[in-house]
């Protein structure tokens, strides 16, 4: 279909999920002799929805973390479990940015969505060029809405001013991937770069003859 737009999830798709070794350097600057890793993680993602949303920042959401495990951080170590947290999500696939560059030049529209909090995404804008090939970017720390929440899916089609069945959504997790069909969206639930490749080869073709991404 003329028009169609690539709406992109960030980490499971295009940058990797939080790396093992970013998780242990959390573990390291918490040091919480008291406190079991499971507690650590169950509060993390407890409380990160309202700090994805933007509704609180980098020091707040770590002072509500150590007031959940009965603890206190300094600014000392504030600062460096942000740092660490944004270091712990920042490992980038080449083989996703490398299919985003072909598709761009090849005349595709292309938009991201992301659960993300504001220290995060600086850390992307100020690191990574390639996501200037998003016409549109919807970071939840931004637009207030986070994935699954229909309402994130609807800021995306009034930023980019289509329709839903004029958008396909990837995304690794099924539960987004439900929540973008229940509202309209053609959706491809993410296991692989080539599986997406095979996805636009078989359905795009025709789209834009003569410009279609290597397979």
């Amino acid at each position: 279909m003329p028009g169609t737009v690539l709406l992109f999830d960030l980490f499971g798709v295009i940058a990797h999920h939080q790396s093992p070794e970013g998780r242990n350097r959390l573990l390291e600057t918490v040091a919480l002799s008291c406190t079991t890793t499971a507690a650590f993680w169950d509060t993390y993602w407890r409380l990160r929805p309202r700090y994805d949303q933007g509704l609180i920042h980098g020091p707040e959401y770590w002072t509500q973390v150590a007031s959940a495990l009965d603890v206190v951080f300094d600014d000392r170590q504030i600062a460096d479990l942000t740092a660490a947290d944004i270091a712990s999500w920042s490992a980038v696939d080449a083989t996703m940015v490398a299919l985003l560059d072909e598709l761009a030049a090849s005349g595709h529209r292309l938009a991201l969505l992301s659960n993300i909090p504001e220290e995060l995404a600086a850390h992307y804008e100020t690191h990574h060029s390639w996501l200037e090939m998003f016409q549109v970017r919807g970071f939840s720390c931004r637009i207030g809405h986070a994935k699954p929440d229909p309402a994130a899916f609807r800021w995306c089609l009034d930023a980019l001013a289509v329709p839903a069945d004029q958008v396909v959504f990837v995304d690794d997790r099924e539960e987004n991937i439900q929540a973008a069909q229940t509202i309209g969206m053609r959706c491809h639930l993410f296991t692989t770069p080539a599986r997406v490749r095979e996805l636009l080869a078989a359905n795009y073709e025709r789209v834009y003859p003569g410009a279609m991404i290597r397979t």
